[in-house]
């Protein structure tokens, strides 16, 4: 299995799908794109970490970002106080010469999430920001949960809401020390609920329907409702992808875990292949 190599790939458009593992991917993507996919190695298990290990340099992109770990705050990922709790001393701005806060601008608050359509008038908006850039990335939120047939999910817009305002405070407030003790103890606080498989599930469980737990169990649940998601972007993705002209390339950051080795959802240097293993297709 090669290495994702992102930049080092040529395309003119990369459309990533956030916690897209490769096999759903693979079970369904035909009914909707055509072209060659690899299966290929992320740079990293989160979105933190993979786009803090890919945009190491200055690029001339258009970044339409539904994701708001990759935003235009300038603020960096270890200075954020919702869900990051990274040490990657790493800022969008300063290596992705032109991002677009879909995450903020598109935000559905029914959903509790980007929907895939925001991303696409996100981009027909920003036409000459397109032209001038030497080369665009969509990055949709799906299949990244919430679900979306399921309603509002919370811990997408906790992160959200946190984000975008913690970057409207940033220059009136220095923090102060009950903010610095916050900051001290949070990362311990979320890296035990991390490592522990119970909190990891309870936090899946917020998405799903009882009943279907019941009848279906954590796994299978999910990964119907994980599928669908998928299924959703993709139709997304298909309409845009035929207006498009140039290489075009549909991958995601990383990948979702739904138990193998304990692990449930995406965390941060968590390396197990269902977390690593992404697509990679070469759209005719």
């Amino acid at each position: 299995m090669d290495d994702q190599r992102f930049l080092e790939s040529e395309w003119d458009y990369c459309l990533v799908l956030d916690a897209c593992r490769y096999d759903v991917f693979r079970d369904v993507y035909d009914d909707y794109l055509d072209g060659t996919l690899h299966k290929r190695r992320s740079t990293g298990s989160s979105t933190p970490e993979w786009a803090s290990r890919t945009f190491t340099g200055d690029h001339d992109i258009a970044y339409f970002s539904g994701n708001p770990f990759i935003n235009d705050l300038g603020i960096p990922l270890n200075e954020l106080k919702w869900g990051a709790s990274c040490e990657y001393e790493w800022t969008a701005s300063e290596h992705i010469s032109d991002v677009f806060d879909v995450w903020k601008t598109g935000w559905d608050d029914d959903l509790g999430t980007v929907p895939p359509e925001a991303i696409a008038e996100a981009f027909r908006a920003e036409s000459e920001a397109v032209e001038r850039a030497e080369r665009t990335v969509l990055h949709y939120m799906q299949p990244h949960a919430p679900y979306l047939s399921r309603g509002t999910g919370g811990k997408l817009t906790q992160i959200q809401k946190g984000i975008k305002r913690q970057g409207e405070t940033a220059e009136d407030d220095d923090g102060g020390a009950l903010s610095s003790l916050g900051d001290a103890i949070r990362p311990k606080v979320e890296g035990r609920l991390e490592n522990s498989e119970m909190a990891q599930k309870a936090g899946l469980w917020l998405e799903l329907d009882p009943t279907e737990l019941l009848a279906n169990g954590t796994r299978v649940a999910a990964l119907e409702l994980y599928e669908e998601n998928l299924r959703i972007a993709l139709e997304s993705v298909a309409a845009l992808v035929s207006d498009l002209e140039g290489r075009v390339i549909v991958t995601a950051d990383h990948g979702e875990a739904f138990g193998e080795e304990g692990v449930w959802e995406h965390h941060i240097e968590t390396h197990i292949p269902p977390l690593m293993e992404v697509p990679w297709l070469e759209v005719e």
